[in-house]
Order: structure tokens, then C-alpha cells, then sequence
């Protein structure tokens, strides 16, 4: 297995596929939150889930500490895979790392992505509103997360899946209590941004500033839930995403029949 099959799976390849979009995780998640995305975009879409070291797979590999370091290491895999238009998503601290990908991908003179999604994430340049909790002890770092970012309770319910979660998901978040936003010059690239309307620890006007960040086209949509709308709002994401790459033409994207549910959130 080479460097870039490490980085990167893909659930279902697709060559024929006009666009491809990676996909990166939440902190203290890995690339199984993506594995059903496949089957609800068209065949014109090839999902790459991006596989953090520290996590699942990479299990045993050092987990980086630094979101500026993360996205150097991963644009050094992802360049070769540039042979054809690409997207990129970013769920909560995957935002940030998408965002410093395509920075790092811009200083190497490489092309944009034909889109930027980010979803429950500020925009890097405003300050945080989410005390830190990295530093809390065990029985409080739970209860605070609970209140803050009401996360799936599956993982927080069984010990033993809580003792691998939990120290992948402290260093994912101290990486970003610790990110350092350097002004640069606003993408070429359009920006998507998804925000929960319920969401305690990330206000949607933080969500809105994204258009700063970008010289082209700015979108947002907020959905019905707390930070892991993805959870409970996944089927209006995936369409929200669909309809897009449909509008911004190039693609000519099909809608799948998979996603039969109502159309996505408001927009703002």
C-alpha cells in the first residue's frame, strides 16, 4: 500500500466520474462516517473519504498535532490525484483542514476545487465561542461535550469504544482550540457553508462569515439540529450538496433516486 492509498477510501470508484470529492471527518472521526455516501450521489460523483493518521486504518500511525501540518501532509498525497475537476467537504474540524488544503494547494500552484463545502465549522477567521474543553478532566470533558456538541451517544455509552474515541477525539480539538488563522488572500473558489440552527457551540452568523473567504459565489444553508446535523439532517445535506454541483453546471450531475427525502434547509 503506497502513501496515498493510506490518505484515501473509496467505497465505490467510479472512473468514468466527472468530478471527485473528498470527503474529511469530524474530530475523533475517520473515514467510515462517509461510507454510505456513495450510494446517494450519482455516478458522476466519486466519493474519496480522507483517513486522518491516528484513526481507524492509521490507527497506529502519530496523530499530527497541528491543522496547518495536516494539511501540507495531505496536499502532498492529493496533488497526484488532481487529474480531474474535484470538491472538497469538510465536516466541523474537517472545515478547517479543507480550507488549509486548498491554501497550501493555491501556494503550490495547483488548481482550486470547483467547490468548498463546510459544514459546522467558523469561519477560521472569527474567534472561537466554544469554551475549551480540552483540558477538562475525563467526567467533565464528557458532560461539557454533551451540552456543547450533543454527539452521537452510541460512542459515549460504551466504555470500551469511549477509551479508543477519546484521545483521538482531545487531540483533534486541541488541534483546532489551537489553530492560528495567518491572513492570505480570499479563495478563487466558491464556498458552501452548512450550519445547525441548534447548534450550542457554533452561532450560524460565525457559519456565515465564510464569504470572506472567498471571491466567487457564497452560499449557506441551516438545517433543523445540533452540531451533528450530519446525523440527523444527512439526506437534506446530501441533497443541499447534489443540487448544487447540478447548478454550478460543468458536471451535468443526475439526481439519484436515493434521495427521495424533502429538500434542504433554508437558505440564509
Amino acid at each position: 500500500m503506497n502513501f496515498t492509498d493510506r490518505w484515501f477510501l473509496c467505497r465505490s470508484e467510479r472512473p468514468r466520474a466527472a468530478l471527485r470529492m473528498y470527503c474529511l471527518p469530524y474530530a475523533g472521526g475517520g473515514a467510515s462516517i462517509f461510507n454510505s455516501w456513495p450510494n446517494a450521489f450519482p455516478d458522476s460523483v466519486e466519493i474519496q473519504a480522507v483517513q486522518l493518521p491516528g484513526r481507524e486504518s492509521r490507527f497506529k500511525e502519530p496523530k499530527f498535532s497541528n491543522i496547518h501540518d495536516t494539511a501540507q501532509a495531505l496536499a502532498d498525497s492529493i496533488i497526484p490525484c488532481l487529474d480531474r475537476p474535484y470538491a472538497l467537504f469538510g465536516y466541523s474540524m474537517g472545515a478547517l483542514v479543507a480550507f488549509e488544503l486548498t491554501r497550501e494547494l493555491r501556494r503550490r500552484g495547483m488548481p482550486p476545487p470547483a467547490q468548498l463545502f463546510v459544514a459546522a465549522m467558523r469561519a477560521p477567521q472569527t474567534p472561537p465561542t466554544c469554551p475549551s474543553l480540552t483540558h477538562l478532566p475525563f467526567d467533565s470533558f464528557l458532560e461539557q461535550m454533551r451540552h456543547y456538541y450533543d454527539p452521537p451517544q452510541d460512542a459515549f455509552d460504551l466504555p470500551e469504544l469511549l477509551e479508543i474515541i477519546l484521545p483521538i477525539l482531545r487531540a483533534d480539538m486541541k488541534m483546532c482550540e489551537e489553530y492560528i488563522y495567518n491572513p492570505e488572500p480570499a479563495l478563487d473558489c466558491p464556498i458552501y457553508s452548512f450550519a445547525g440552527r441548534q447548534d450550542r457551540a457554533l452561532p450560524y452568523d460565525n457559519v456565515r462569515e465564510w464569504q470572506r473567504q472567498t471571491t466567487q459565489a457564497f452560499n449557506m444553508d441551516v438545517f433543523e439540529g445540533t452540531h451533528f446535523f450530519i446525523n440527523t439532517a444527512l439526506h437534506e445535506l446530501q441533497r443541499a450538496i447534489i443540487s448544487h454541483l447540478e447548478k454550478i453546471g460543468r458536471y451535468a450531475l443526475s439526481t439519484p433516486a436515493r434521495c427521495d427525502t424533502p429538500g434542504p434547509g433554508r437558505s440564509v
